[in-house]
């Protein structure tokens, strides 16, 4: 423990934070667009993930410079090593926010789709970004309709107790008590859903539309 401590000590001492000669405004001029993280939060079998893809497929043949970050596909690499306990849920967030603000640093439009249950979770990430670059976008589906979809089959081992601390049966989703953008997906069309994100963008000056 002593020695870990040593180290860690040394570390910080020893890291210094070195500025680059082109800035995040620079690169925010050479894309034409407003750098933001678009947060796409709800319940497994929401469609968050369906919806953040949608969006993006717009954003880019708009001409926009965009990254989706999936809860999926990043625990198939950055976060491999965690598990679904509620520590690693919360580093697990943790590390998605930190590379999220370095997208957002490189001038793009970074969109991400993890359930994130816990609004102190999603205010950290708020935190790492300036005013302006956290969207938080809500997608409320009633936790029946997730049911019924189940495209991966966790709600049934979830109710059969095989999986343990799945938000919405064993563990809880905590609803934004204030969000920048609400959907309630429950009769609502995909293209609903993404025009009523595009048109925030639009009427927020992240993106500027192009008729051509």
């Amino acid at each position: 423990m002593v020695c870990s401590e040593v180290v860690m000590n040394s570390k910080n001492d020893n890291i210094i934070w070195h500025d680059t000669q082109i800035t995040k405004d620079d690169r925010a001029v050479r894309t034409m667009q407003k750098p933001c993280v678009l947060w796409f939060t709800g319940l497994s079998g929401s469609g968050k993930s369906t919806i953040a893809n949608a969006v993006e497929k717009i954003l880019y043949e708009n001409g926009n410079f965009t990254y989706l970050l999936d809860g999926d596909n990043v625990r198939h690499g950055l976060n491999s090593d965690l598990s679904f306990d509620e520590k690693s849920r919360v580093e697990n967030i943790r590390r998605v926010g930190e590379v999220s603000k370095l997208f957002v640093e490189s001038g793009l439009i970074v969109l991400t789709a993890f359930i994130s249950p816990f609004r102190e979770d999603r205010e950290m990430v708020r935190t790492l970004l300036e005013d302006g670059e956290f969207v938080e976008i809500f997608i409320d589906t009633p936790l029946e309709v997730c049911e019924s979809r189940d495209p991966k089959g966790l709600y049934k081992k979830a109710r059969a107790g095989e999986i343990k601390e799945f938000t919405g049966i064993s563990s809880p989703y905590e609803k934004p008590k204030k969000v920048d953008i609400y959907i309630k997906n429950d009769n609502i069309s995909i293209e609903k859903a993404c025009e009523q994100i595009i048109d925030y963008m639009i009427k927020h000056s992240y993106i500027k539309w192009r008729e051509d």
